[in-house]
């Protein structure tokens, strides 16, 4: 029997099978980890529900749930909400925080680490999202990565780079949670491209896609290898 790759990293989707699941999935496949889907009912109904991983990642989809960070929901927003795949998404982020579990948060991950750490979200930015997350997007941009930063250790660099925009919510710095740091911005307009925690080991969100391999530089394809690297070595 072969052996079981260290890194068994929980990889976050809807309520039923996506696929916007398979390029999450093929990345981490790519650096000889094991991803496990997580979906509502599912893993985090376990006790101990990230006792047999060693890694999350928390991807793309819809909108976290406005009344998280203390609002209502704007009618002229277009906000859509899955509340069962936030209380998953909170709890498994919850509990990879407190074991200081490598974490790469994507779009609406990086959305949700924002707001579990007492952030907030603009509702609706124009401008920054195709016509349908299924087609080739229509947008992108330039955005600035910080020299020092993880992220910027993580891709090789720092500096401007142009990366895909597939969202409608994001952050500036009105709305960044206290405890993460701020390492990359859009140039345009001064969203928040990227945050991670000085307080855990490797906790890293973006708002672009990384995943869409076609549509970022390369040398991004290193935060899923890092991600795997991480979670190998991860131990409580």
């Amino acid at each position: 029997m072969s052996k079981l790759p260290k890194a068994r990293i929980a990889v976050t989707d809807g309520d039923k099978e996506t696929k916007w699941i398979k390029p999450y999935v093929d990345a981490v496949l790519r650096y000889g980890g094991e991803p496990v889907i997580a979906r509502p009912g599912g893993l985090e109904s376990h006790e101990g529900r990230l006792a047999d991983v060693t890694g999350l990642m928390l991807t793309g989809g819809e909108d976290v749930d406005p009344s998280r960070y203390g609002e209502d929901v704007d009618p002229e927003a277009g906000v859509q909400v899955n509340l069962e795949r936030d209380a998953m998404e909170f709890q498994l982020l919850e509990e990879a925080l407190e074991r200081d579990m490598p974490v790469l948060a994507i779009c609406r991950g990086m959305q949700l680490l924002n707001v579990a750490l007492g952030g907030k979200l603009i509702q609706h930015i124009d401008g920054h999202r195709g016509p349908d997350m299924g087609a080739e997007p229509s947008t992108f941009h330039r955005i600035y990565i910080a020299p020092g930063s993880k992220l910027a250790a993580v891709v090789g660099s720092g500096g401007t780079v142009r990366v895909n925009s597939i969202h409608h919510q994001g952050a500036r710095e009105a709305q960044r949670a206290p405890g993460l740091l701020a390492s990359a911005y859009a140039l345009d307009d001064g969203l928040i491209e990227a945050l991670e925690s000085p307080d855990h080991r490797w906790a890293i969100g973006v708002q672009f896609h990384p995943e869409r391999r076609e549509e970022t530089p390369p040398h991004f394809d290193r935060l899923f290898e890092a991600l795997v690297d991480r979670a190998s070595e991860h131990s409580d």
